[in-house]
């Protein structure tokens, strides 16, 4: 196992609730989507995504788990997963609290469409 897996497995598993959970789902639906995706911690601690350049970080906040996409203002997002960080010319984030259910095809098509935005 890389330095970086161990890393970022030792963040997840650092949050002993619904955050760690959280984190580990998406990032099983990250490798889905893209087997090759490199990923690190960066940034005190913030698991970071990346293929040709960043694709989104995972930060954990009390009562949210913050998806920021690098690019997310120009990816489509057909299905309205972007629910924060809306008003600037670059980024898009997707908010997750306790409870939430992350629609797990259209996230994974999101990831695709960044990996192609970054292959630009």
């Amino acid at each position: 196992m890389s330095t970086r897996i161990t890393e970022i497995t030792n963040k997840i598993e650092s949050l002993d609730d619904w955050r760690g959970t959280t984190l580990a789902h998406v990032r099983d639906l990250i490798h889905t989507a893209v087997p090759d995706v490199l990923e690190e911690v960066k940034w005190r601690g913030v698991p970071v995504w990346s293929h040709g350049g960043i694709l989104c970080t995972g930060e954990s906040y009390k009562k949210a788990v913050k998806l920021t996409f690098a690019q997310g203002a120009s990816l489509p997002d057909p299905k309205g997963l972007f629910n924060a960080s809306l008003d600037g010319n670059t980024r898009r984030a997707i908010d997750l609290h306790e409870g939430d259910t992350l629609d797990a095809t259209a996230f994974k098509a999101l990831i695709r469409a960044a990996v192609k935005h970054n292959q630009k």
